[in-house]
C-alpha cells in the first residue's frame, strides 16, 4: 500500500499509456474508428505542452499566458516542412497569389527534415532565453509577467497575420500530409498507427525527464523559488538563471508538441497562437493538478475529451462557459484539481466520516 502511495502518480501515467498503446490494435480490429486514433494522438501533443505548462506554474510559480506562440513556432516550422515536401521544393500557391516568386529565405531552413528538427528547437530557445533574460533579471514576475507573456503573444500572432505573403495570414498552413505521409484512408493505417506511436514515445520521454528534473536539487529549488523566491534569492541562488531555463526547456516542450500536433491535424493556423488558446492550456494543467505532472496529462486528455464530444450540436455555445466555470471553481475550491481531490479531499472525506462513526459507536 505504501508502494502504490508512493509511486501513484507513475502507476497512473503508466496505466494511461498502456490504454494509449492498445488503441491502435483496436483499430485494426475495427474497435475504435480512426478519427478517434488521430485525436488522441492530438491529445498527446498536448499532454506534452501540458507538462511543460506544469514546470514553469505549477513547480516555479511563472503563469506563461503565453505559451501558445511555442506551440504554434513548433508546428509552422513542421507545417513549412511538410508543405514544401508537397511542393518539392518550390514556393506555394499562397506564395504566388502574395506576388512572391523565389522561396523566401526564412522558409528555406526547412527544405530539410535535419533542419527543420534543428529550427523548431533552435527558434523557441533562442526566443524564450531573450524574453526570459530580460523579463527574469528585472525581476518581473506574477501578474506583471502573465500580462507581458500575453502581449507579446498577441504581437506574434498580428505578426503572422501581416506576413500573410509569408504564412497564408488567418488561413495558415493547410492541406498537409503528415511526415509519414497520408493519414486517411484504410490505405493509409500504418501511417497513421507508427505516428501515433512515435508521439506516445515523445509523452513517455517527456514525462520521464520532467518527472527525473523535479525530483532532483534543482526540482527543489524550483518549489522554492515558486514558495519564496525572495527567500531562495538571499540564500545565495541565481533565481534568474533557473527560472530563465525551466522557461526556455518549456517553450521547447511546447515546439516539440507544436510539431507533433501539425501531423496530425494536416494544418495549422495563427488561431493557435491567440491569447484564448494560452489560456485554455493553462485551464488544463489547473483542473488536472499543477505541481504534480500526471494532473496536467490528465486535464489534457479530459478536457479535450469533454470538448470532443460537446463542443458541438446543442452544447457549442456553452462549451466555453462550462470550461471557465470549470477553471474558476477549480482555483476557489479545489486547487489541488482532479489529482488533488483523489489524493488529499476524497481521503480525508472519508477519514471523517470513519472518526465520525467511530465516536458515534462508542457512544
Amino acid at each position: 500500500m505504501k508502494a502504490i502511495k508512493k509511486n501513484g502518480y507513475n502507476i497512473c501515467f503508466t496505466l494511461i499509456v498502456i490504454v494509449l498503446a492498445v488503441m491502435p490494435l483496436l483499430l485494426m480490429n475495427g474497435f475504435v474508428k480512426s478519427t478517434t486514433v488521430l485525436f488522441l494522438g492530438k491529445c498527446m501533443a498536448f499532454a506534452i505542452v501540458a507538462i511543460g505548462l506544469d514546470l514553469i506554474w505549477g513547480y516555479t510559480g511563472i503563469l506563461s499566458l503565453g505559451h501558445g506562440l511555442y506551440f504554434c513556432l513548433g508546428a509552422y516550422g513542421m507545417g513549412m516542412y511538410l508543405k514544401l515536401v508537397q511542393t518539392k521544393g518550390n514556393i506555394t500557391d499562397f506564395m504566388q497569389v502574395g506576388g512572391l516568386t523565389e522561396l523566401p529565405l526564412i522558409w528555406k531552413p526547412f527544405l530539410t527534415l535535419p533542419g527543420t528538427i534543428l529550427m523548431i528547437i533552435v527558434v523557441p530557445v533562442v526566443v524564450s532565453g531573450l524574453i526570459g533574460y530580460f523579463i527574469f533579471k528585472n525581476r518581473v514576475k506574477g501578474v506583471y509577467f502573465s500580462i507581458i507573456s500575453q502581449a507579446l503573444t498577441w504581437a506574434a500572432y498580428s505578426i503572422f497575420i501581416a506576413l500573410s505573403p509569408y504564412t497564408n495570414g488567418n488561413v495558415g498552413i493547410s492541406q498537409i500530409q503528415s511526415i509519414l505521409g497520408s493519414l486517411r484512408g484504410p490505405k493509409n493505417e500504418g501511417n497513421m498507427i507508427t505516428l501515433f506511436y512515435i508521439a506516445l514515445i515523445f509523452m513517455v520521454v517527456i514525462y520521464a525527464v520532467s518527472y527525473r528534473l523535479v525530483k532532483t536539487k534543482f526540482g527543489k529549488l524550483l518549489i522554492a523559488i515558486r514558495d519564496g523566491e525572495n527567500r531562495t534569492y538571499f540564500s545565495g541562488y541565481c533565481v534568474s538563471n533557473y527560472k530563465n531555463f525551466i522557461y526556455v526547456v518549456s517553450a521547447v516542450f511546447a515546439a516539440v508538441a507544436g510539431a507533433l500536433y501539425v501531423n496530425f491535424n494536416g494544418s495549422i493556423t495563427p488561431t493557435q497562437m491567440s491569447i484564448t488558446y494560452s489560456i485554455t492550456m493553462v485551464i488544463w494543467v489547473a483542473i488536472g493538478g499543477r505541481g504534480t505532472l500526471i494532473g496536467a496529462v490528465i486535464g489534457a486528455f479530459l478536457i479535450n475529451l469533454c470538448e470532443y464530444n460537446l463542443s458541438s450540436g446543442s452544447m457549442a455555445e456553452s462549451w466555453q462557459y462550462i470550461i471557465g466555470l470549470l477553471f474558476v471553481i477549480t482555483i476557489l475550491f479545489f486547487k489541488g484539481g482532479i489529482v488533488g481531490i483523489v489524493k488529499d479531499q476524497i481521503p480525508e472525506f472519508i477519514n471523517k466520516k470513519r472518526a465520525k462513526a467511530a465516536s458515534t459507536k462508542e457512544d
